[in-house]
C-alpha cells in the first residue's frame, strides 16, 4: 500500500493561480494526481488549465469532493490558509511554503492538535509527499521515483529526499511512499509519526531515514525504532563533515552545547540497531543489500 496519499486522494491547491502553485499543481496533475480545485481569494470563477478556482476552501468543498490540500501561499498567510483548510474539512494538508516564522509554526502545531485532531499537516518548508505511480503532492520530480515498494522513505532534507529516491530507482528498488517532513524547528509531521505509519503499512518492508544536524528529532526517532519498529531501517545523517560552530542553512539545524551533532545522532541510531550509510550513495547501497534479503 502507501501511507496517507494514494490514487484516490483528491487535492485542492491553495495558491494555484500563483506562478509556483500553477507550475507544480499542473505538474502533479500530469503525474496522475487528482488535482480537483484551486483556491485564491478574489479569483473565484477563474480556472487554471481547466482546474476551477474558488475564493475559499469551504466554497470549493461545497461543489467538489476533496480530502487533501497543498499550500503554495506566501509565509504571511500560511496560518490562515492551513486553518481555513482544516475548518472546511480537509484532513491532510501539505505546506510547501518556506520562511514561515517558528512562532506561526508553533501556533499551527498546537491549534491543529487541540482543535482538529483528525487533521495531519506536513511541513511547512517541505518538498511534500509522493506515493509513486499513485499521487504526488508538492515539488518532488515524479520521474525519479520507482513505484512498487518495498521501501518507505522519510527525510528532513528536501534535496536528499530526491537523492534517496534516485539512488533506489537506479538500483531497481521501488518506494511505497516518500515523505519529506522538512527541516524547520516545529514540523507538523515528524519522524516518529512517519515511522509509525510505515510500521503499520503491510507493503512497506524497510525504511530509509534521512536526518541532519540540529535538534533532537533523530535521537527521538532512534528511541522509537528501538522500542516500536519491527522493520529494518537504513539511515544517513547529513552534516558529519560540518565544521564546529558553522551556521547551517536550515532553521532546524541548530547545534548547541554538544547536542544535535551528526556524530551524536549516528551513535543513537547505531545503538538502536539502525544501519548507517556515511553518504547518500552508501545508504542506497546498504538498502539494496537489505532488500535483497527480504
Amino acid at each position: 500500500m502507501s501511507i496517507w496519499v494514494d490514487e484516490e486522494t483528491r487535492v485542492v491547491y491553495q495558491g494555484l493561480t500563483g506562478s509556483a502553485g500553477r507550475y507544480y499543481g499542473l505538474l502533479n496533475r500530469d503525474y496522475g494526481t487528482k488535482v480537483v480545485a484551486g483556491v485564491t481569494p478574489g479569483k473565484a470563477g477563474a480556472d487554471v488549465d481547466g482546474i476551477p478556482v474558488y475564493g475559499s476552501v469551504a466554497a470549493a468543498l461545497a461543489e467538489i469532493d476533496a480530502n487533501a490540500s497543498c499550500v503554495f501561499v506566501p509565509a504571511t498567510f500560511v496560518v490562515k490558509a492551513v486553518l481555513e483548510a482544516a475548518e472546511a474539512g480537509i484532513s491532510f494538508i501539505v505546506v510547501i511554503t518556506e520562511g514561515v516564522p517558528m512562532h506561526d509554526e508553533a501556533i499551527l502545531f498546537s491549534r491543529l492538535r487541540r482543535e482538529f485532531p483528525g487533521v495531519r499537516m506536513l511541513g511547512p518548508n517541505c518538498p511534500g509527499i509522493i506515493s509513486p505511480g499513485k499521487c504526488n503532492i508538492g515539488i518532488t520530480a515524479g520521474h525519479i521515483a520507482k513505484p512498487g515498494g518495498p521501501v518507505g522513505i522519510v527525510s528532513r532534507s528536501g534535496t536528499l529526499t530526491y537523492q534517496a529516491l534516485y539512488e533506489l530507482k537506479e538500483k531497481g528498488i521501488g518506494c511505497t511512499t516518500c515523505v519529506g517532513i522538512g527541516g524547520d524547528p516545529v514540523p507538523g509531521t515528524n519522524f516518529i509519526d512517519t515511522l509509525a505509519a510505515f510500521e503499520a503499512d503491510d507493503e512497506t518492508e524497510a525504511v530509509m531515514l534521512i536526518g541532519e544536524i540540529g535538534g533532537s528529532a533523530e535521537e527521538e526517532a532512534a528511541e522509537f525504532i528501538a522500542a516500536e519498529m519491527s522493520k529494518p531501517v537504513v539511515a544517513y545523517v547529513a552534516g558529519l563533515t560540518a565544521p564546529p560552530g558553522k551556521k547551517m542553512g536550515h532553521a532546524g539545524a541548530i547545534v548547541s552545547g554538544g547536542k544535535g551533532t551528526a556524530a551524536a545522532k549516528v551513535a543513537a541510531f547505531e545503538a538502536a540497531g539502525v544501519t548507517i550509510g556515511r553518504n547518500p550513495t552508501e545508504a542506497g547501497e546498504l538498502m539494496a543489500e537489505l532488500v535483497a534479503t527480504l
